[in-house]
């Protein structure tokens, strides 16, 4: 072998020789600039989650190698500013890559990855990979390009040497973040694995529960925000994001159980009942709009480029939503109604007339459930519980659409009837998804992601219940589980907002819980300011780059004009059919899990040489917001608040609520020496100062407010006196009062008094009947009050 490699090395020296050996763990794909050929090699990944057996991972360090080596470059200086520019688009960010072919949340290398893996497709959804495994079959790819950010980079050479196959990955670019929960009767530790990283366990009664958050970013009409909006005539509009969120608990490791054995003669495998799934869908208002941002304005004003009165690119748009997930399609639009200056609100009314349009050809079955709801204005005018209402929202969605579930009811559910047999209300099939919410603001990022984080909260709780994990799905806010779930999204949120914006969220969960952190004001501002910076002078070198990546030059040139579809019928019959048949999906599960289910040499590697190197997680995310850091985390359960307060207010509020709260409404009498009680322990809470005057004892005293006890006792009567009349009781009231009262209550009964009262009523009478009353009016006055007395 020796003389083999130094006869090699001898006969290419003109070419420089055979280069070092070294390890590699996929390719990317070939791109062409101006000369010869580059290959795209990954030269590091790491593990970032694990589903079903299956591996993965996401791509640490891409490199471009020349092919050939010694290749002739005519317009060097066009070349190199090509390969910067292609070089701006950094693999090592968000790329997920998952099997031949298959992506996940960043970009997609089909054997390789940015977040991939070598035996599972995470271009589909767990629902499409386990029900319809024979679904590529009419299909000229085996995966779904739309989340193969790479797909430019190997649909060439797949189509000269379809062996490249088995080593050329997808990339998918995304985000995707995976939490591991185990549950033990004494502890309470979390794992995530989030993006790029790995996080600690988080862990309930023994049971691992894995949660894994997936974002698929599609490769149509991407770019950077001011630069792509709206629809374009194709039906793809832009920032368009499939988010998955996988619920599952690893009883196995694949997605089947063994077979059961001789006993009971069953000689084949058994689908997992453990697997959950939930899908959304979120991307920008499917008309033509755009924003100029030559201005140099923080919000450049919204204009509606084209006005097409029969709606053609969303029908388009909507269509394909109806081809891919079925009926029926919720949408959600939570951009401003009232504004002003209209800006947004030209959207609203262009795309609710849009959907009353396309609504009235379709199906009285099939119409589109759409929700405008101004989510900014509810928040700002404190007229809504805007949580509250979303997850209502949220509620009735996924009772429409349902998700995905891989096995019947547990057990646990069918044993509260006592008649176990005779109960018809347990389900014994699988569950699916038929349908999906799309949830779009105007950027499709900081409404929406707070929105989606409802409704995936709300998701979570139906999931873990339906394997049996608790047993309500109503899980309540400042629990391990929703706060774990939180941090997810809002990495999940800062992630896309990254890619599309070049900052992070602005207005997160906490913002619309009415909970900020003490600095999130300064910590919008300073994104607002990243956002405005690298919107007005980094996007055009962004939007240059991604289409360089994408290769949207060459498909311009190469496709066809759309198609031009009916007014009326814009819809295809077919996709209005029921996408996910229960029987039909659930005889193909059996046969994936037979047939299709392996993962032995992917998650043992029985012929791999492993070292630490090779599963060193490169970038972790800190672990400093997860639970289990201290000894009140043991034992307690992550579905449990540890706050019972709705809310929290700001420090500087805390003395003035606290006297208030102090002091609640006396309803059954006033006791001053309660009062002065309190006031003393009051007055014991602050720390004495030797000056009065100083500042430190002008904010103690702002903070506790020092109210003399008769003050207390005075305000108080004034406020409850209505309802201390309401309640008084008769042996309460005053002789005097009391006595005045009864003498009206009896009057009013027609009861007559003792003593004289007819006789000074009679005067009275024919007093008024004379003609000269002024010559007795005092006696007048002093008869009449005397009778009403």
């Amino acid at each position: 072998m020796s003389n083999m490699l130094k006869m090699l090395e001898d006969g290419n020296k003109g070419s420089g020789g055979l280069g070092k050996a070294r390890v590699i763990f996929g390719i990317a794909g070939f791109v062409k600039f101006t000369a010869g050929w580059y290959m795209i090699i990954i030269s590091k990944r790491s593990v970032v989650a694990l589903l079903g057996g299956h591996y993965l991972y996401h791509c640490e360090n891409t490199e471009m190698m020349p092919v050939p080596s010694n290749h002739k470059i005519e317009r060097p200086a066009e070349e190199q500013r090509l390969v910067n520019t292609f070089k701006q688009v950094d693999m090592s960010k968000n790329f997920t890559s998952g099997g031949q072919y298959q992506s996940a949340q960043a970009f997609l290398i089909s054997v390789i990855m940015p977040q991939s893996s070598y035996s599972y497709d995470i271009t589909s959804t767990l629902q499409n990979n386990l029900t319809k495994p024979e679904r590529f079959n009419s299909t000229k790819w085996p995966f779904n390009d739309r989340y193969v950010w790479n797909f430019h980079m190997i649909a060439v050479p797949l189509r000269i040497s379809p062996l490249l196959a088995s080593v050329v990955h997808g990339c998918c670019h995304s985000y995707m973040d995976m939490w591991t929960k185990l549950v033990s009767a004494s502890a309470v530790y979390a794992t995530c694995i989030a993006m790029l990283s790995v996080i600690p366990e988080l862990t309930v009664l023994g049971r691992v529960v894995f949660v894994t958050l997936i974002a698929r970013r599609s490769r149509h009409y991407a770019g950077a925000r001011y630069l792509t909006r709206g629809v374009n005539e194709e039906g793809n509009v832009a920032n368009e994001v499939e988010t998955e969120q996988i619920v599952s608990e690893a009883l196995t490791t694949p997605f089947y159980f063994p077979p059961a054995g001789p006993s009971t003669g069953e000689y084949q495998r058994r689908p997992s009942p453990q697997y959950t799934s939930y899908v959304q869908y979120r991307g920008s208002i499917p008309i033509y709009w755009t924003q100029e941002t030559t201005s140099m304005t923080p919000r450049p004003p919204i204009e509606i480029s084209v006005v097409d009165p029969f709606y053609v690119a969303a029908s388009r748009h909507f269509d394909d939503l109806f081809a891919r997930y079925g009926a029926p399609i919720t949408v959600l639009n939570l951009i401003k109604r009232r504004e002003p200056q209209p800006r947004e609100s030209k959207l609203l009314d262009e795309y609710t007339q849009c959907v009353k349009y396309l609504n009235q050809f379709l199906p009285d079955e099939y119409k589109m459930v759409y929700r405008a709801w101004d989510m900014s204005r509810a928040y700002k005018e404190k007229t809504q519980d805007v949580i509250s209402y979303l997850e209502d929202i949220a509620e009735v969605s996924i009772q429409m659409t349902g998700f995905f579930h891989s096995g019947a009811e547990p057990l646990a559910h069918c044993f509260h009837n006592s008649n176990f047999e005779e109960n018809e209300h347990c389900r014994r099939s699988i569950l699916l998804q038929n349908g999906v919410c799309r949830t779009n603001c105007v950027d499709c990022l900081d409404r929406t992601n707070a929105a989606q984080f409802v409704f995936g909260k709300r998701a979570l709780g139906h999931q873990l219940y339906a394997l049996g994990v608790v047993a309500s799905p109503n899980l309540p806010f400042d629990s391990d589980a929703v706060n774990m779930l939180t941090e997810m999204y809002h990495d999940h949120g800062d992630t896309i907002a990254l890619q599309y914006t070049g900052s992070a969220l602005v207005n997160r969960v906490e913002t619309y819980r009415r909970m900020p952190h003490w600095n999130s004001h300064s910590r919008d501002i300073i994104e607002n300011i990243r956002r405005f910076y690298a919107n007005s002078l980094l996007d055009a070198d962004k939007q240059a780059a991604i289409n360089l990546f994408l290769g949207v030059a060459a498909e311009r040139n190469s496709m066809l004009p759309p198609k031009r579809g009916q007014y009326q019928k814009w819809y295809q019959e077919r996709h209005l059919q029921v996408l996910y048949n229960v029987m039909e999906c659930s005889l193909a599960l059996c046969d994936f899990v037979n047939v299709g289910g392996e993962f032995w040499a992917e998650y043992y590697r029985p012929l791999l040489f492993t070292s630490l190197g090779k599963h060193f997680a490169y970038s972790m995310n800190s672990t400093l917001k997860l639970p289990g850091k201290t000894l009140k985390d043991i034992a307690y359960s992550p579905f449990l608040p540890h706050s019972t307060h709705p809310t929290h207010h700001p420090r500087l509020m805390a003395g003035v609520r606290r006297w208030i709260g102090t002091y609640p409404s006396s309803q059954h009498g006033f006791s001053k020496k309660a009062l002065s009680s309190k006031q003393e322990v009051l007055k014991s809470n602050l720390p004495s100062t030797d000056d009065p005057r100083s500042s430190a004892a002008l904010a103690k005293r702002l903070l506790h407010p020092d109210v003399p006890v008769e003050e207390q006792t005075e305000y108080l009567k004034y406020v409850d006196q209505c309802f201390a009349l309401l309640e008084a009781c008769n042996d309460e009231a005053e002789p005097e009062d009391k006595e005045i009262y009864e003498r009206f209550v009896r009057k009013s009964k027609g009861i007559v008094e003792e003593g004289n009262s007819c006789d000074i009523y009679i005067t009275y009478v024919r007093t008024m009947e004379t003609e000269d009353v002024g010559t007795c009016g005092e006696d007048l006055v002093a008869t009449y009050e005397q009778w009403l007395g």
